[in-house]
Parts: C-alpha cells; sequence; structure tokens
C-alpha cells in the first residue's frame, strides 16, 4: 500500500476513505485537532508564531469554531473515524485542558465509556511565573480509547534511573547485584493441583496459592533465587538488572518544540511512544489533522504505513519538506506516497 496524504477538509477525506475500502483499516489514529481558541494560527518568516489576530504572516489555519459548535465538529470527524479503525485500533486525541473535559464525555458517547483508557497529562512547557487567579498551567491532555476491548498494545517500557534502581532493588548480594523480594504465593485458596502443594514442608498462607508449582520453586530454590526470612518465609529475588525498566505512567513530559516550524507543532518522540506502543509494523497510522506531518515522519521511521489528511496548503508543503528530509534513506517509503487533491 502506498502511504496517502490529502489535501482537503478532514471530514471530507474521511468520507473519501470509507468509499475507496478503508473502512476498519486503520489501526491508530492521533490527532491534534483546534483548541476551541478562537484565534488564528500564522506562519511569519518560516517559523510558526504564537497564536495571533494580526494580520502579520500567513494564516496556518484558523480555530474560531468553539463551544458546542466545537464538539459537534469534532463528533462528525470521530464518528467516521471510528468506522476506520480496525477492531484493534486505537485513538489518542490531543486537547486543550480548558475543553478537554467537555471531549471526554462526547467521546465516551461515541466510542463507549468501556473503552476509555486513559487521560494522559502532557507537560508541554516550563513553569510559569506570571501572575493570574489561579494556577499557572503548564499541561495539556490527550485522551486514550481504544475501539473494542482487545487493542494493540506493545507494552511501553522506559530505562530506571539510579535513583530508581537504590529505591526499588534495594538490596545487594555477595556479586553485588542489586534485587528486591516478592512473595511467592498469591490471593486465591486452592484445595488441589501443584500450586496447594506443600514447598519444603511449608503450605501457602490460608486463602492463597503458590504463584507457580511446587517443582519450580524446588529448582528456584537450588539456583539460590529464593531468600528465606528469619522466621522461614521464602521470597523471590528479582535482580534489577534482568528488568526491562518500569511502566509508563499517565503524566508524560514532552515538550514542545522551542522552535516550530508549523504552529502547536508537537514533540516526535511523543508520537513515536504512542506509535510504538499502539500499533505493529504493519499497522495504518493515521492523523486527519496532520499539520507539519510529525506523526506522519514518526510513522515512517517506525515503519508504519500512514495517511494524513490537511485541508491547509502550507501544512501540505510542510508534510512534504519534512518527509523529503534524508529522502534516500530513511524517509525512502516517502517516495511511494499518494497526493490526493480534494480541495475546491
Amino acid at each position: 500500500m502506498k502511504n496517502i496524504l490529502i489535501h482537503s477538509d478532514n471530514i471530507v477525506g474521511l468520507q473519501y476513505l470509507l468509499d475507496n475500502g478503508y473502512a476498519g483499516k486503520i489501526d491508530l489514529v492521533y490527532i491534534d485537532p483546534p483548541f476551541a481558541t478562537g484565534a488564528n494560527f500564522t506562519i511569519t518568516d518560516g517559523r510558526a508564531s504564537t497564536i495571533s489576530n494580526s494580520r502579520k504572516g500567513d494564516i496556518a489555519y484558523s480555530d474560531i469554531v468553539q463551544g458546542r459548535d466545537f464538539i459537534k465538529f469534532l463528533q462528525e470527524r470521530l464518528l467516521l473515524i471510528k468506522d476506520l479503525l480496525s477492531d484493534k485500533g486505537s485513538i489518542y486525541l490531543h486537547i486543550d485542558y480548558k475543553i478537554g473535559h467537555y471531549v471526554k464525555v462526547m467521546m465516551d458517547e461515541v466510542f463507549g465509556i468501556e473503552n476509555f483508557r486513559n487521560d494522559i497529562t502532557r507537560i508541554k512547557c516550563n513553569p510559569k511565573n506570571f501572575e493570574r487567579i489561579g494556577y499557572g498551567n503548564i499541561k495539556d491532555m490527550i485522551l486514550f480509547y481504544s475501539k473494542t476491548n482487545s487493542p494493540i498494545w506493545n507494552e511501553p517500557r522506559q530505562p530506571y534511573t539510579q535513583q530508581d534502581i537504590e529505591k526499588l532493588f534495594s538490596k545487594i548480594d555477595e556479586k553485588g547485584r542489586r534485587y528486591t523480594t516478592v512473595p511467592i504465593h498469591a490471593p486465591g485458596e486452592t484445595n488441589n493441583g501443584e500450586s496447594a502443594k506443600p514447598f519444603k514442608g511449608i503450605y501457602p498462607p490460608k486463602g492463597r496459592h503458590w504463584r507457580t508449582d511446587v517443582a519450580t520453586l524446588e529448582e528456584w530454590d537450588k539456583e539460590g533465587l529464593i531468600e528465606w526470612s528469619e522466621n522461614g518465609n521464602p521470597r523471590k529475588k528479582i535482580f534489577a538488572d534482568e528488568r526491562q525498566g518500569k511502566r509508563v505512567q499517565d503524566i508524560w513530559e514532552y515538550k514542545d518544540p522551542m522552535y516550530p516550524v508549523y504552529p502547536t507543532e508537537k514533540n516526535a518522540e511523543l508520537l513515536e511512544l504512542i506509535i510504538r506502543t499502539s500499533s505493529n509494523m504493519c499497522s495504518i497510522v493515521m492523523d486527519c489533522f496532520a499539520g507539519s506531518g510529525t506523526t506522519l515522519k514518526a510513522a515512517e521511521k517506525l515503519g508504519r504505513q500512514w495517511i494524513g489528511i490537511d485541508q491547509s496548503s502550507l501544512a501540505i508543503n510542510a508534510i512534504k519538506n519534512k518527509l523529503q528530509i534524508g529522502s534516500n534513506d530513511l524517509f525512502s517509503q516517502a517516495n511511494e506516497c499518494q497526493v490526493i487533491e480534494l480541495n475546491g
């Protein structure tokens, strides 16, 4: 399949995809729609400006739909996106804290509250020190939903810091390896089977069972992986150097680029985390508010197919420029891109 870049209003582009065989084919959608700010975003001298109501610069897009009209605007597009998502698909919607909670209520209706996965807090900038009635705002939110209860999920891990290791693996063995210990029994009583038999003459505590069969416990003990307390309580050793890292939590610190080339351009590492986690190598990733193409470039880098939609000519040009970088090497697939003009 060729990658697809559609120049159109995204509701037109989404309907085009549905009409051309893409229903149920897309595994991951990330969108960063307008935030209902009521202002224009511009590009001046090749660099994105802050929110502006002035006449200087070229308008990249207008963010003027607000209130109920904005929720309806998003809902119309999300209903089409739902039809495009595969049964293992997910959507991440990046939104401002001022409107995000209203968007969540609407998304609960579209995707089902049972398919809500996370409200991710994204730290977007350094602390602000100007005076206001209210706390400084350094975050926005990402609403994560799946289409069903069995989405693609590649467990994301991040390396332990030295402080993490010292805190979580506080013991040191004779070889200098850091470790901690965990119980070898789990909740749930069973009256038969291997997990109910005695280990070294000891039965699991009342209301619990061994986490594995007794033969495995015996093998762990031979290998020195069972630590016995002074009162004879066995626990399993877990070594820091054998762990893949810690689970990613729901507060992310991915600050916006300091000198964006397009308004509200997002951190590429943030997109790479989302794409690695919620798609596979054979997946199609879509961003129908594509902007400068950061999502598409991240998908390209990670070996995914992609679909981008944007109605702004400035955005389409920015995407083409971004994907041409290194086109003979890392982004060679960009040459397989089909550009579709549906505007006008």
